[in-house]
């Protein structure tokens, strides 16, 4: 997310240092400096100004920006731009609770040795601890998680903001995130998503103005499993829950990867839901779920098949 070179110039950096009094006081080259905050303003974290022939360097007013410099000042004696560094502030960010290995391991999708590594060293400077395998903060290091957050929030709107005027996170993890658009995005990385790609399956539905894409760098295309879950955090509502419905009914859906991708959404109970419906034909207790004969009727006006 930050390189070591752009968390030592964050945790340096004084409003006007110039480049040059930067590349001093991080006794690195000019040239290398100017490379580093050219990054930083990229990513909205640093701003300059011009004066005279000379260009200062300017903390912008992001939140992420301040927990770290308070956090830099209130605890000097420790190294924060290498201990956070690699996978370390993807780590931070799933400790929002004590946690084990195994858990932030799932969460990340990262490996448990990796996770390891990076606890240790926070372990092993006594920022954190671990009681009955369950990894914590210490004193106020908490805000360790709650600047990783912050940064990764600051990064997503600024992504996000980069390719529309008006745009609303519904949801966000450490490196990807689900948005609302009032105009359609083509931007490298943003795949559409939400009702608009029903259409894809020959069910195709009145739209809103609005478009909906999920920004992930590692994703090709956006599969029926994440096409349902999206739609359920889009709106979570009767009208939504009957779409997916349809979805499921219509397309051979792997389960356990339905199911996987529930859990990194937070939506277990809605997709057990939604399945157990399908099941048992509707014996489902939940009103946000149509009575099983108005669902057929549904499916028939659509020409999905819904379970026997």
């Amino acid at each position: 997310m930050l390189r070591l070179i752009e968390l030592e110039v964050l945790a340096t950096v004084d409003r006007g240092d110039t480049i040059s009094e930067l590349a001093t006081k991080l006794d690195h080259s000019e040239s290398y400096l100017s490379r580093a905050v050219a990054d930083l303003v990229e990513k909205g974290l640093v701003y300059t100004e011009r004066d005279g022939r000379r260009k200062r360097v300017v903390p912008s007013d992001a939140r992420a920006v301040e927990l770290y410099q308070d956090l830099v000042r209130q605890h000097s004696h420790i190294e924060f731009p290498e201990l956070l560094t690699g996978k370390a502030l993807e780590v931070l960010y799933y400790l929002d609770q004590p946690r084990t290995v195994s858990e932030i391991a799932d969460q990340s999708d990262n490996y448990r040795n990796t996770v390891n590594r990076v606890l240790k060293r926070f372990r092993d400077r006594g920022l954190v601890g671990a009681d009955d395998g369950r990894y914590k903060f210490n004193a106020d290091f908490d805000r360790l998680h709650e600047f990783a957050r912050e940064l990764a929030h600051h990064l997503h709107r600024h992504r996000l903001e980069a390719v529309v005027p008006k745009g609303t996170i519904l949801w966000e993890d450490y490196d990807e995130f689900l948005a609302q658009a009032e105009t359609d995005i083509d931007a490298k990385e943003f795949h559409e998503t939400g009702l608009a790609r029903f259409v894809d399956f020959d069910l195709q539905f009145l739209l809103t103005g609005h478009r909906y894409y999920v920004y992930s760098e590692e994703l090709d295309a956006v599969s029926t499993a994440e096409l349902c879950c999206h739609t359920l955090l889009i709106d979570d509502g009767s009208r939504h829950r009957s779409y997916c419905l349809l979805l499921l009914s219509h397309v051979d859906v792997d389960e356990e990867n339905l199911r996987e991708q529930a859990a990194k959404y937070d939506l277990e109970d809605e997709i057990d839901a939604l399945l157990r419906y399908l099941e048992t034909h509707g014996e489902v207790d939940d009103n946000r779920l149509p009575e099983w004969d108005e669902f057929q009727k549904l499916a028939a006006d659509y020409e999905v098949q819904p379970p026997q």
